[in-house]
Parts: C-alpha cells; structure tokens; sequence
C-alpha cells in the first residue's frame, strides 16, 4: 500500500519542487510536466514510502507489545510503550528510506537533468560526491519529525480501529 500511493506522491512532489525552482503557478508547472517527465523520481519515492509505511505501522505494535510484556512496570500503559516504540519505528523508517528520498529530490530538483541522469546515475553521483553521508544530509531533523508522526498514527490507529472496524476488534470468546 505504500508504494502504491507514490503513484500519487512522487508526481505531486515534482510538481512542488518544480514549482519552487521555477515560480511558475500550479497549472504552468503541471502542463509542463506532462510527458514522461511526471514518473521522474517514481522509484525512489515507491521505495520510501513502502519502507516508511512498514515504519509507522508495523513496527510500533511489535515494540509496544514488546516493552509491555518483557517491562510491565516500567510500560504499564501502551502510551508509555508508544514512545519506544514511536522512536524506533521511526529510526527504521527514517534511516532506511532517506537515501532514497535524497535521490528522489535530487531527480525531480534536476528535471532537466543537467546534474542527475536516472535513479542509478543519481546514487552514483552523490556517493562519489560525500560517499554515504550524502544520503544523509537533513536525517537528524526528519528523524524528530517522523517521532512524532509514528507516535501520532500509533495512538489513531489504536483509537480509531475500534470505533471504524468494531468487527475487527472484538474479543474471541472462549
């Protein structure tokens, strides 16, 4: 389901950077996008947001679940698992999708490609530029906000599932 929504995304991010590189209003920037132009970044923005969505929704229950049970005096609550778990889903999400974010912007910053070629040529470019660290720049900052966010999307999806899919949650009987 995450990397389906970059069929969304990653078109509607070109449109964004393109619009701030070059000032043009919304319906400008779309027209001149359209061509095969409007896939650039496809692929770096599918693995992101496939690698962000196991992030945010798979491991947080896992950790939670994981504190509560292995420390019940420590995390008698699931909020105080939640923050753990929010922290390291978040360190997964962020530090495994940010390179590709990185060459996702930098292809669609570059719709000309005068620095940028494909997706390989990016990830060629900036390593042999900084190596690894030039995957990384703006990581620690992310990192903060994806906290918060997996910390937020935990605590609805706990409030929410029940009172959206009450079938889903209802207790076995024995």
């Amino acid at each position: 389901a995450g990397m389906l929504s970059a069929l969304v995304g990653s078109p509607l991010e070109l449109i964004m950077i393109q619009q701030q590189r070059k000032g043009t209003n919304i319906l400008a920037t779309t027209w001149s996008l359209m061509s095969p132009d409007i896939a650039r970044g496809f692929t770096g923005a599918a693995v992101r947001e496939g690698l962000w969505t196991v992030g945010y929704l798979s491991i947080p229950p896992i950790v939670r679940n994981f504190m509560r049970t292995k420390m019940p005096d420590i995390f008698n609550t699931d909020d105080k698992a939640r923050v753990p778990a929010a922290l390291t889903g978040a360190l997964f999400a962020c530090y495994l999708t940010h390179p590709f974010d990185t060459i996702k912007t930098c292809m669609q910053g570059d719709i000309e490609r005068k620095t940028y070629g494909g997706f390989f040529d990016t990830f060629n470019k900036l390593y042999a530029d900084k190596g690894i660290y030039a995957f990384y720049r703006g990581a620690t900052f992310r990192y903060g906000r994806m906290v918060c966010a997996v910390f937020m999307l935990d605590k609805l999806r706990a409030t929410l599932g029940p009172l959206m899919f009450p079938s889903a949650y209802k207790k076995k009987k024995e």
